[in-house]
């Protein structure tokens, strides 16, 4: 039996278009310094200025600047004051986009992810890498595509109708 080799996701992965990487991320493992390594189940996607729902769409800010940089960059927020949001830039220098890591198989929900993995402020603005202790990795598992469903986004009804009923999550089904 052949023993499949981890393949760290290179930075030209997450300079694609949004919804490609988005969906191309479901099945690959984020995996920290600290020995955890956890499948993405579920990811959403902010994407350009027009995106209403986006920290990006009023223009760029000391706390959205790093979605204006080249994809793979590590966008780090607090939401109610309490909870660590991790995005993972994508797409070309200067056209705002990041996708937010929802969930895992083994842990649901933003918040839980960035406890459960010690994540905080200490990561915004640094790049997926080994040095950064954390990264993506590719195990070789490609979900099919009929097992990812694609969602409106959570919580952005502030958004307007248009951008929040936009199927920008994507979700691995069981």
């Amino acid at each position: 039996m052949m023993a499949t080799m981890n393949k760290l996701l290179s930075k030209n992965f997450f300079e694609r278009p949004t919804l490609t990487v988005c969906e191309d991320l479901i099945g690959k493992y984020l995996v920290s310094k600290n020995g955890l390594a956890l499948m993405i189940t579920e990811v959403e996607a902010y994407d350009g200025f027009d995106d209403k729902a986006s920290h990006a769409s009023s223009g760029k800010t000391s706390r959205n600047e790093i979605m204006f940089e080249s994809g793979g960059y590590i966008y780090m927020y607090l939401i109610y004051g309490m909870y660590w949001m991790l995005n993972i830039v994508t797409g070309q220098k200067d056209y705002p986009a990041a996708i937010l890591i929802r969930g895992a198989k083994e842990v649901s929900g933003p918040g839980r992810l960035t406890k459960h993995l010690n994540l905080d402020k200490s990561f915004n603005k640094k790049i997926l890498s080994k040095e950064t202790r954390l990264w993506i990795e590719d195990r070789g598992f490609y979900p099919a595509k009929k097992l990812i469903r694609k969602t409106p986004r959570i919580g952005v009804a502030y958004a307007g109708p248009i951008w929040a009923n936009k199927p920008y999550r994507f979700v691995m089904q069981s």
